[in-house]
């Protein structure tokens, strides 16, 4: 049997296998910076497949290493989730990891613990298939994602000195290969107004309608933006996603408000321009000069379950890698081997840790997990166990695939 035969043979070997991991990391609540409990279970269950050397670093997440390698690939899935939301919503137990009908009940199964199950997987097959070649593979179970993401990667590189020289993330791509995404970061507007007596508002300044302003303002530059040269990423976009307008009473006018911007960022557009976009459209809707008004990016700065101090500022820039880049290409090549097809190579549309080990610090990465971007977030969350063989397969490939280039 040729190697990819064998790569197949054993994912389908272990589908049952995958599907269970997963389920097990289903049933254990994982939201961001409450992990512990889950990383635990990842550490018993690389031990288990025989990964050769397993450690939580420094925030809480979990590496794991398979081979000796003098170069280094790196697979990583973060293993927190955002909440459950309503739960009228779920016409299921969302911790309940069920099995049935060819799937993976529950919140976390498509973003993104079903990455995490078909890497523990694909560290065993190369394990099993003795896998000495010219590559370290790691495999990073990450935290914080979903609140900060990036920053455990940021940490990685820039405080324990880890630099993978090639990197691909499991988050859903519907078993397609991805080549970039568009930034993001989070802005803040600060508006002040002059507060009076309600019964005679022609006294003050509303700071409410300086908002309300604002608020069309951003409209406005969320239709004027324009995509990439490329036109790969597309345009980028942003929204008002809060707004809080506050004042002395009831009965005065308001003399402070705030704006919280979500913006996307693609390609050639950053921080600065786009801070500065929003000064100018804000200054001329309300007529105020720009250093009378607030537009900054904050900071995140919540602690993890191993109490570490750590944070940075809410920016995530932008990345993307050619389609003839090497790593795109021994991925197209690996998936032909193992599947007798090319896969589509496309793009995500939300953000995902890449922003830090790509758009941050330029090691070039790719994107190809189980389940489907539009799970994430939603209610009934699913993922199929035919992905996570699938990508438990290409996972192992891809080493074998790379040593061809």
């Amino acid at each position: 049997m040729t190697i990819h035969e064998q790569i197949r043979a054993k994912a389908a070997e272990y589908r049952d296998y995958t599907a269970l991991n997963l389920s097990k990391m289903v049933q254990v609540k994982s939201y961001s910076s409450q992990e512990e409990d889950v990383c635990r279970l990842i550490v018993t269950l690389c031990e288990e497949a025989g990964f050769d050397e397993v450690r939580i670093d420094g925030l809480g997440s979990v590496i794991g290493r398979v081979g000796n390698g003098p170069k280094k690939l790196a697979f990583d899935a973060h293993i927190d989730t955002v909440e459950v939301g309503n739960l009228k919503n779920w016409n299921f137990d969302p911790f309940s990891g069920e099995i049935k009908d060819g799937k993976v009940w529950g919140r976390g199964s498509s973003d993104q613990k079903g990455g995490a199950a078909s890497m523990i997987t694909a560290g065993r097959i190369l394990k099993e298939l003795g896998y000495g070649g010219e590559y370290t593979v790691y495999f990073t179970f990450t935290v914080m994602e979903e609140d900060c993401d990036g920053m455990c990667w940021k940490y990685l590189i820039e405080e324990e000195k880890f630099r993978p020289d090639l990197v691909v993330s499991t988050e859903p791509t519907s078993c397609r290969l991805y080549r970039g995404h568009r930034g993001r970061m989070e802005i803040r507007v600060i508006l002040k107004g002059i507060s009076c007596h309600g019964s005679a508002p022609e006294r003050g300044v509303s700071a409410a309608y300086k908002a309300a302003k604002a608020a069309l303002a951003i409209e406005q530059l969320n239709k004027d933006l324009q995509p990439d040269a490329e036109k790969f990423l597309g345009k980028g976009t942003i929204t008002v996603s809060q707004m809080d307008v506050k004042g002395p009473s009831q009965c005065a006018v308001a003399d402070y408000a705030m704006l919280y911007l979500d913006r996307r960022l693609t390609w050639g557009e950053d921080a600065e321009l786009a801070i500065s976009q929003v000064r100018d459209y804000i200054s001329k809707a309300t007529g105020d000069d720009p250093s009378s008004f607030v537009v900054e990016m904050p900071n995140y700065e919540k602690i993890g379950w191993t109490k570490k101090e750590y944070s940075q500022e809410l920016y995530f820039p932008t990345w993307k890698i050619d389609a003839d880049h090497q790593l795109v290409k021994a991925g197209v090549a690996g998936h032909e081997a193992l599947f007798g097809k090319k896969p589509v190579v496309d793009k995500w549309t939300f953000s995902t840790n890449l922003v830090a080990t790509t758009g941050r610090h330029k090691i070039p990465a790719i994107g190809f997990g189980p389940g489907d971007e539009s799970q994430a977030h939603a209610p009934n969350e699913i993922n199929r166990v035919d992905d996570l063989e699938i990508c438990a397969a290409f996972y192992a490939m891809l080493p074998y695939s790379l040593e061809k280039k």
